[in-house]
């Protein structure tokens, strides 16, 4: 959707840019037509008038579009696609073409209307501009959609703007073109939403990252990538991983247009090759290997194996007798080495064991009692034979 500028901030930044040039005179334009939201309609040509196309939308809808805006003019009763910029005092929706770029003239120039500028200048506060014969001025705030910290690659440019602040009087036009550049991105979103599938790959422009995720840009479509779904290491900051500016390859996950503002996710994992897919190849039941405890739960700890792949061992296989909780045996970070007991790729989960790779595990018996102090000095004075009780 486009954004429109509220009017207090867009004040706010032209004062700022020209100082002391007041705006006490200006004419109020805005109370000779409404704004509305930006979008593109079919209509059927009704006449040609003066310097107006007349458009009808239905029966109780018309509008005008100015024939500049066509190469060749239209025939009556044809249909066109138009772009609705807005509706005037009269009801009258005021129409332009996609694409159509007007060289405006003094008398014909309007607060709405786009228009072809060039600009011949920098100052301080942003862009000196040429249209129509007369000065105009661009507030940097209005040169782009991000901020633009070079202004000087734009002198000489002529570019399409919209004609914000109009005042004849003073002889003052202030212009947008950041308006125009959104009002094209979201034709282009309305466009690319209607061939968006589930499955399609893109190159996609990191925009925003927060602490759930990162936002990209496909091309005026953004999308979320949930940390999960940025790559196949569990629970990762996604600030360590993309950084704004960043252009990454992402699969479209799942696209809900039931809302007013699409809601589309984005994966990058997908694209990947999956390290567990790969490891497992080389991890076999009944091996022993060695591993790092990377995190602990109330049923058991898991184990980094290297390459992306974890195992549990589950806190009845981290020790011969009984515990009460994981961290009485093991503690995050520590290297240890476990036996492999079972690896389904289906669920994605490998099964590991503590007590049977140090050896002190029967496993045709129940877990042994850790051997106390008196049983430690009976076996120092008899021997390591089987103790027998009884008298005699």
């Amino acid at each position: 959707m486009a954004k429109n500028i509220p009017n207090d901030e867009l004040n706010r930044e032209i004062l700022n840019a020209i100082g002391d040039g007041s705006f006490a005179d200006m004419l109020d334009v805005q109370a000779q037509s409404t704004p509305t939201r930006r979008s593109a309609r079919s209509g059927v040509v009704a006449a040609i008038h003066g310097r107006n196309v007349l458009v009808e939308f239905g029966p109780r809808e018309q509008g005008c579009c100015p024939k500049s805006h066509f190469e060749e003019l239209p025939q009556v009763g044809e249909s066109l696609d138009f772009i609705v910029e807005r509706t005037d005092s009269d009801g009258m929706l005021v129409l332009s073409r996609k694409g159509a770029v007007q060289k405006a003239t003094w008398d014909a120039l309007e607060t709405g209307q786009v228009v072809e500028a060039k600009c011949s200048g920098t100052n301080k506060g942003g862009l000196e501009m040429e249209v129509a014969g007369h000065k105009a001025f661009m507030p940097a705030g209005q040169v782009a959609i991000h901020h633009l910290p070079d202004l000087d690659i734009m002198i000489g440019q002529k570019m399409a703007c919209e004609v914000i602040e109009l005042d004849r009087r003073a002889n003052r036009i202030v212009l947008s073109r950041k308006k125009v550049l959104y009002a094209e991105r979201e034709a282009a979103k309305e466009e690319m939403l209607e061939t968006l599938n589930a499955g399609d790959t893109y190159d996609a422009t990191i925009t925003s990252v927060q602490p759930y995720g990162a936002f990209a840009d496909i091309g005026g479509i953004e999308g979320l990538i949930h940390k999960s779904e940025m790559t196949w290491e569990r629970d990762i900051d996604p600030s360590k991983f993309v950084k704004i500016g960043d252009i990454v390859k992402i699969q479209i996950l799942d696209i809900d247009l039931t809302n007013e503002q699409p809601k589309i996710a984005f994966g990058m994992k997908q694209l990947i090759e999956d390290p567990f897919v790969s490891s497992m190849a080389t991890i076999e039941v009944g091996e022993t290997v060695t591993g790092t405890v990377t995190r602990l739960a109330d049923f058991g700890a898991f184990v980094d194996l290297g390459s992306g792949t974890e195992g549990l061992v589950h806190i009845s296989e981290l020790a011969d007798h009984r515990i009460k909780s994981p961290k009485d045996v093991v503690k995050e970070q520590q290297v240890i080495t476990v036996k492999v007991l079972s690896v389904d790729p289906a669920t994605r989960r490998i099964a590991l064991s503590l007590k049977q790779a140090v050896g002190n595990y029967d496993g045709e018996d129940a877990p042994l009692r850790e051997e106390d102090n008196a049983m430690r000095k009976l076996r120092e004075k008899f021997g390591n034979g089987p103790l027998k009780g009884g008298i005699g």
